[in-house]
């Protein structure tokens, strides 16, 4: 495994302006979105993003909660690929904890409009690569 890889790969996520996050359909097919950057992360373990309710994403991950999430850095050519599961959190705890001001332009109800919810997404395992070089790893 490579030196420091919570590190490098962290700071490889927090310089993205986008994340790419992965659900599977009903008929087993991955389906890929573009997002805004997570709104916390905790290592390379734990990641909470805002969507909406009402979404085709949130109904995905709740008939099927295995997901992929990615980020890339394409100055260096580099990225990392996490698979794991994500979770659907409505509860006001989850919500109030990643709100940010200015969220109202998408939900304009609040914190507590009921097409806002949490995606928390748990890594299992990842795939780094850089410098024409790919590693698979563990997270733990």
């Amino acid at each position: 495994m490579m030196r420091d890889a919570v590190q490098t790969i962290g700071n490889l996520i927090d310089k993205q302006s986008i994340s790419l996050i992965s659900s599977v359909d009903g008929d087993g097919i991955p389906n890929t979105k573009a997002m805004l950057p997570p709104r916390k992360r905790e290592g390379i373990k734990l990641f909470w993003f805002t969507t909406n309710t009402s979404s085709m994403r949130v109904a995905q991950y709740r008939a099927n909660p295995n997901a992929c999430i990615y980020f890339f850095d394409k100055r260096f050519f580099r990225g990392v690929m996490l698979k794991g599961t994500m979770e659907v959190l409505e509860d006001a705890e989850s919500k109030e904890m990643i709100w940010q001001k200015g969220d109202t332009i998408y939900y304009p109800k609040g914190v507590a409009d009921p097409d806002y919810c949490v995606l928390k997404f748990t890594a299992q395992s990842g795939r780094y690569y850089s410098n024409f070089h790919s590693e698979d790893f563990g997270v733990e």
